[in-house]
């Protein structure tokens, strides 16, 4: 799938966001080394942190289905401004993919493209635990 494709993938979830709260959708299209698609849409809950966010849906479907090494990401909004991760969702792609892609789209489709150690430069990981746990 090209970064077009990628990006019209993440931006279509956005109409599939459950965000009756905070009224804030985000789509994600997260793509895998072997070319696989998973897309996600945030989805709140009345109790808030209860809900999941775009990203981190994509990434645990991926995971869930087996798929584990991501080569990058799009995160689209309908924001003025970038739509980017949260660090709840940075720490996450850091579990998987340290050197992953984000693109990050605004509501008028423009782009920016960040990698994961520019979103995250001092980001924990297993490296950061005792030998006998990691």
């Amino acid at each position: 799938m090209n970064r077009e494709e990628l990006k019209a993938a993440a931006v279509a979830m956005l109409d599939r966001a459950y965000v009756p709260y905070s009224h804030f959708p985000v789509g994600a299209a997260l793509e895998c080394a072997d070319g696989t698609v998973f897309t996600g849409c945030n989805v709140e809950n009345a109790s808030y942190p209860a809900g999941l966010c775009a990203e981190r849906n994509a990434m645990f479907h991926a995971v869930a289905e087996g798929h584990t090494d991501f080569v990058r990401i799009v995160v689209a909004g309908r924001s003025d401004d970038f739509c980017y991760p949260c660090g709840i969702c940075r720490q996450v792609m850091k579990e998987f993919a340290p050197e992953l892609e984000v693109i990050c789209l605004n509501k008028d489709g423009d782009e920016k493209r960040l990698t994961l150690n520019d979103l995250l430069p001092y980001g924990f990981d297993r490296t950061w635990l005792p030998k006998d746990n990691a």
